[in-house]
């Protein structure tokens, strides 16, 4: 059968949603035309497409988006659990963000989404040891997007950051899989100390506008915290917990509250 060698492309179903979306906005909006072909309709994969958005963003008089780009290539590359990250955080905001209708919008327009691939950039930066590349990324996804993500944390997939304006996540902070946070949350520390100073998020949590947790405390899985929330103490898992300082005030509601996105509190609120 070795003979019989057929070169067939591979199937993407989700980025030929994509494409197929891109060109419908392309003649609703025919003024959007170039802008369409130049970060979706150009490009032969998703990551491809990633790649030129992220580097688009980034660059700047210091560093080109030729070299950027570069960058972000031979990250995904090297990496393609970036690329399968990078698919499930779409996925979860196409799920989740009542405002997104088309796989399309987080690519173009959400800075959460943008913002989050980007760190995951500089995230294996930071691993292979390019410290200042990963610290160059962090810097520009600060400017750019108003969200400073530390290149050492360890971030999950299936992540939505809905608005992403003012998010910060420290240096030791890890969050899980499957977490949703809305704007001005902060993973931060206590104190000046330098080990592990920073929050543990568990999968499937979902974090209010506006709240802090901060230090090296425990929020486990499925868990709630309330917008406006000062969270200092360890959370257990499937727990609300609200006020300044936080304190439980009931169960999470459902088994994964970061999917429902039910952020209301009292009885039968869930």
């Amino acid at each position: 059968m070795a003979e019989l060698k057929t070169n067939i492309t591979s199937v993407d179903p989700a980025w030929d949603q994509i494409c197929s979306e891109a060109r419908q906005a392309a003649l609703d909006e025919p003024l959007m035309g170039g802008f369409l072909h130049a970060c979706i309709l150009h490009h032969k994969s998703i990551e491809k497409a990633l790649s030129y958005r992220i580097a688009a963003k980034l660059a700047s008089n210091e560093m080109s988006m030729v070299v950027v780009r570069e960058i972000v290539e031979e990250a995904y590359a090297a990496d393609p659990g970036l690329v399968r990250a990078a698919r499930a955080d779409l996925v979860a905001i196409y799920e989740r963000d009542p405002a997104c209708h088309r796989l399309l919008q987080p690519i173009l327009y959400f800075k959460g989404y943008q913002a989050t691939q980007a760190y995951r950039v500089g995230h294996h930066l930071w691993k292979q040891g390019h410290r200042d590349l990963a610290y160059f990324v962090q810097m520009r996804v600060s400017e750019i997007f108003g969200v400073d993500i530390h290149p050492a944390a360890k971030i999950g997939q299936g992540i939505m950051i809905d608005h992403a304006h003012s998010i910060v996540i420290g240096e030791t902070a890890v969050v899980g899989d499957n977490v949703s946070m809305l704007h001005s949350v902060t993973l931060g520390g206590t104190g000046k100390e330098e080990e592990d100073r920073h929050p543990k998020i568990g999968d499937g949590v979902l974090i209010g506008a506006g709240a802090k947790v901060l230090g090296n405390i425990r929020v486990g899985n499925c868990s709630r915290i309330a917008a406006g929330s000062v969270v200092l103490e360890e959370v257990p898992p499937c727990k609300t917990v609200a006020g300044i300082p936080a304190r439980i005030v009931g169960e999470a509601g459902c088994d994964q509250p970061s999917v429902s996105m039910n952020h209301m509190l009292g009885p039968d609120r869930g």
